[in-house]
């Protein structure tokens, strides 16, 4: 029966939903144990100053207050039916292609929860919407975060496929140096790699409107994902339509824990 088949296709889909994910990679990962509560809370520390001292002098202690940021887990899910026919007869890997396209589909949900985030990078903004993206543009969103001390050994920028492609244009033109090596990168792979030894990446998660969009340059802290369950999946038996329903679910949250280690990349494509 197909629910002989449960394991399998959980493994499956919970391997390609942490494959194809990009943006779960490049962010801060909790796990949530069960029975501790649906809001995790992370605790947020200041920066602490230091001080010359005079010998012999005695310290003042300094107050270390923190903030919280709560994640609250909540459910994504879909469902779909596998007929008796299918089951029986497919010539194609049943357990395979349900894992797939469940853990294709969380990957995705869980990227666009993400990447929604991207807005509320309101501290520091880069770009418009009537300007198109340049290699100097990610320079000085790496600038903008050092300037806040931001780890630069942390830091990512995801763009849109879109302005990506702009971005890939302005360093492999006649007039952006196209024997440079990140040039010729580009030319090569499709791929920018790095720009100020900050990656660069692209996901079509990042909504885009009449070719606008908001990517980012953010450390790895600046966003945070809980995960409580990758993904479970549970059937239920349909005998009049002879067939079996099968529906995933996954929970986990996001959030913003610490907004100025972001920059908004608000960009226009060309195309």
């Amino acid at each position: 029966t197909l629910n002989d088949l449960l394991s399998p296709i959980v493994q499956e889909a919970m391997f390609v939903a942490q494959e194809k994910s990009l943006l779960r990679g490049l962010v801060r990962n909790f796990t949530v144990p069960k029975n501790s509560g649906k809001v995790l809370q992370v605790p947020i520390y200041p920066v602490s100053t230091a001080s010359a001292l005079t010998e012999a002098d005695d310290l003042t202690p300094s107050a270390v207050s923190t903030n919280v940021a709560n994640i609250t887990l909540a459910e994504a899910g879909l469902m779909t039916n596998v007929s008796d026919l299918s089951m029986n007869y497919s010539e194609s890997n049943i357990i395979s292609d349900v894992g797939r396209l469940f853990g294709e589909a969380i990957a995705l949900k869980i990227d666009q929860d993400i990447t929604a985030l991207f807005d509320d990078f309101t501290t520091t903004e880069v770009g418009g919407a009537a300007v198109n993206v340049t290699a100097a543009k990610v320079f000085e969103a790496i600038a903008k975060l050092r300037t806040k001390s931001v780890d630069p050994s942390g830091m990512v920028c995801v763009l849109h496929p879109l302005v990506a492609h702009d971005l890939k244009s302005s360093i492999t033109s006649t007039f952006g140096a196209p024997a440079s090596e990140v040039g010729n990168e580009a030319m090569r792979t499709g791929l920018v790699g790095m720009l100020g030894g900050v990656p660069v990446y692209e996901s079509a998660a990042i909504t885009s409107a009449s070719g606008i969009s908001k990517g980012a340059v953010f450390h790895r802290d600046a966003i945070s994902l809980a995960i409580g369950d990758d993904i479970n999946i549970e059937t239920q038996r349909d005998a009049s339509a002879r067939a079996t329903e099968l529906v995933g679910t996954a929970t986990y949250g996001v959030a913003m824990t610490q907004e100025t280690y972001g920059a908004e990349m608000h960009f226009v494509t060309s195309l």
